[in-house]
């Protein structure tokens, strides 16, 4: 019987002292990779309603990105598929359906880094996407993240 007492004191001393560095480290990467697989999953489904040209450039676009930058974490943002750094939204697809525009557009938030002088843009047009195209996307989202 003082066996199964001093096991459960134990136990209880251990818990009032709360989880090692090393145990909350990994509880911590464990949430993030959750979080990580549920955002894109969630992006994914965004992206799978869409009207066919917007899909096919939001498919496109999102494979880009993760080739690109795998670092940067798909969620959604205003019911748009967008990619975060540490937290914070760096860029993101918005279909031309969502606002009934003519053309689908690529942004990115004032957390990337594409600073050039006073004045850069931060939003691109798209109707199609061309090798050309990919290949400077490409080089925004790597400016981007940097």
């Amino acid at each position: 019987m003082k066996d199964t007492q001093k096991s459960a004191n134990s136990t209880t001393d251990r818990a009032s002292r709360g989880f090692t560095s090393e145990e909350r480290a990994a509880m911590r990467e464990r949430a993030k990779e959750q979080k990580a697989a549920a955002g894109e999953s969630e992006v994914l489904a965004k992206i799978a309603e869409m009207p066919e040209a917007d899909r096919v450039l939001g498919e496109r676009l999102h494979a880009l990105i993760k080739a690109t930058a795998p670092d940067l974490t798909p969620r959604t943002w205003y019911g748009m598929p967008a990619y975060a750094k540490d937290g914070n939204i760096v860029c993101f697809f918005q279909c031309a359906d969502k606002f009934k525009t003519r053309y689908a557009t690529l942004g990115f938030s004032d957390k990337a880094n594409l600073d050039d002088g006073t004045m850069w843009p931060t939003t691109y047009a798209l109707t199609e996407l061309t090798a050309a195209d990919e290949a400077r996307i490409t080089e925004l989202i790597k400016k981007a993240v940097s």
